[in-house]
């Protein structure tokens, strides 16, 4: 819930810079379809591993398995910006990659928080 507080923050940061804002929420509503495209494809089960992630162990494994993924994404990244300094890819847009780590974050978030897949 947001305080006024918040609100007041969010205000005054739409208004100082409002490309920037409207860019976030744009680049947020592709990661939440992002996010609600694979899960239609793979389904819970590949991020809890087929457990129930009802045990401690099963959620380190499955941050685990993100945290790999994650890192698979990093090391491209690398590779592409920082080691051939393009943005040009053969594959998947170096854009893609940016969204994927940020849905993978939140999902990451999630299993920690013990809501995946409920």
């Amino acid at each position: 819930m947001l305080t006024n507080t918040h609100e007041d923050v969010i205000k005054k940061i739409e208004q100082e810079y409002p490309e920037t804002c409207k860019e976030l929420k744009s680049y947020m509503d592709e990661m939440y379809l992002t996010f609600c495209k694979k899960q239609n494809d793979y389904g819970p089960g590949n991020i809890s591993l087929g457990t129930t992630l009802q045990k401690p162990e099963d959620i380190k494994a499955s941050l685990a398995a993100i945290t790999f993924r994650m890192n698979d994404k990093i090391q491209r990244l690398i590779n592409l910006i920082v080691k051939k300094g393009t943005y040009e890819s053969q594959n998947e847009a170096v854009r893609d990659t940016f969204i994927d780590l940020s849905v993978y974050a939140a999902i990451a978030d999630i299993v920690s928080k013990g809501k995946w897949g409920k």
